[in-house]
């Protein structure tokens, strides 16, 4: 049996009748577009402080249905912010070796349908918030999207080095919503959870641009790897990495975390720091061997993970 391809785009076996594996391969690969202007990746990290920020502020488990809830809200409004970053940025999407495979450059997806889906992820985000879990969780997604959005993508990362420093505010906002959707407001221990994303962002970002650095200048953007050389970002890294592991630190005192979150908010912290100050060490000194920062990269990923991870367990612990 053969298949031909009829004028309107179906396609059909010899004996003229559709072809439904391939109709329904087109279908998966349409659905897989859309899914990439979402950047799961992405997504997939912000989570991963979402359900131990909520676990938290409820000091137990808030209930499988409000982290649910939560978690595909969070996901719809990060997917929301991220298809509309690659609707604006279409344009030194398709300059960068990283990003010209994206739906948008490759004409996969149109630009009016990549606008359309983003703005529908967005209004039914905040609807999603607003009806099942409280108007404090909307209206911060709806801050989260437009810092994104508007702060980060339209206004600093075509004009500013420091542009992921202020445009990764957005990235801490899941911390903020995950309070709030079991509190229904803020406190000192959610600004600490926030201040590590913060000061963790540019330690973990930079690496990357470091690596995908002519990237970034053939496009355009001032990333601070482009227009700094690497002692000065190995220092802003190192100072940013201090900062953050402060924070760590300053959820004991504040949220009551018990001695085995402490040692290991310190020894993570430790680790991260020795390779951030090896980093400065190397960029100082070329002999002491080749700069790693992809090494610092990953690093940064388990870091997150593992201190988000403890302060989850924390809650449980009998002392």
């Amino acid at each position: 049996m053969t298949t031909t391809s009829q004028p309107s785009g179906e396609t059909r076996t010899s004996d003229g009748a559709r072809d439904l594996s391939s109709d329904w391969a087109v279908v998966r690969r349409r659905i897989g577009a859309y899914v990439a202007l979402t950047k799961p990746r992405i997504i997939e990290l912000l989570l991963v402080t979402t359900v131990p920020t909520m676990i938290l502020a409820a000091d137990g488990f808030p209930g499988f249905g409000l982290v649910l809830i939560t978690l595909v809200g969070g996901a719809l409004a990060a997917g929301s912010a991220n298809a509309f970053n690659c609707y604006i940025d279409r344009d030194i999407d398709g300059v960068m070796n990283r990003t010209k495979r994206r739906p948008l450059v490759t004409g996969e997806i149109t630009p009016r349908a990549g606008l359309v889906f983003a703005t529908v992820l967005g209004v039914v985000s905040l609807l999603w918030f607003q009806l099942f879990v409280n108007s404090a969780a909307a209206w911060l997604t709806f801050a989260a999207i437009a810092i994104y959005v508007v702060g980060y993508t339209m206004i600093l990362k075509r004009r500013t080095s420091q542009n992921i420093v202020w445009g990764g505010i957005a990235g801490c906002m899941p911390v903020f919503i995950g309070w709030a959707a079991v509190t229904g407001g803020l406190s000192w221990s959610a600004l600490a959870l926030f201040g590590v994303i913060f000061f963790w962002t540019p330690p973990h970002y930079w690496p990357l641009s470091v690596k995908f650095k002519q990237d970034y200048a053939n496009a355009g953007v001032p990333m601070l790897p482009v227009v700094a050389d690497s002692k000065r970002v190995a220092r802003e890294m190192l100072a940013h990495t201090v900062a953050m592991i402060a924070c760590s630190l300053a959820l004991v005192p504040l949220a009551g975390m018990t001695w085995a979150y402490a040692v290991v908010a310190a020894g993570l912290g430790a680790w991260f720091l020795g390779l951030c100050i090896r980093l400065l060490r190397r960029a100082n000194d070329p002999s002491r061997g080749k700069l790693e920062p992809m090494k610092v990269f990953h690093a940064s990923i388990t870091y997150l993970s593992a201190l988000f991870a403890m302060v989850a367990v924390d809650v449980f612990l009998p002392f």
